[in-house]
């Protein structure tokens, strides 16, 4: 796709990722199990690093990446983020323009 993700409405992000991103083969492994079943940590932190190793050659990372910072999610794997980490790169873009702006 050549046309920038933030340019893009959410319905056709979800689209496109339900279509071609390469979570949609096992949805477990990015989401974890339902909220009613409870996941040891050990199986956590090996589920969420191979869906980490499946997002690093996903067709529609920066499409998954652009819609993961727009919908803000609370738990799974986005773009091979968790939620803390993808609220870590939205503070850091926030300060991104000033200090660019201060380096020039």
């Amino acid at each position: 796709m050549s046309v920038d993700p933030s340019a893009l409405p959410l319905v056709d992000l979800v689209t496109e990722l339900g279509e071609r991103g390469d979570c949609r083969h096992d949805p477990d492994l990015h989401m974890g199990p339902d909220a009613f079943e409870d996941e040891p940590l050990a199986d956590r932190l090996a589920r969420q690093d191979v869906a980490r190793e499946v997002c690093e050659s996903c067709p529609v990372w920066d499409l998954c990446l652009d819609y993961a910072l727009r919908v803000r999610p609370t738990f799974g794997v986005w773009a091979g983020y968790l939620p803390r980490e993808l609220a870590a790169l939205r503070r850091e873009a926030r300060t991104l323009p000033a200090a660019l702006s201060e380096v020039a």
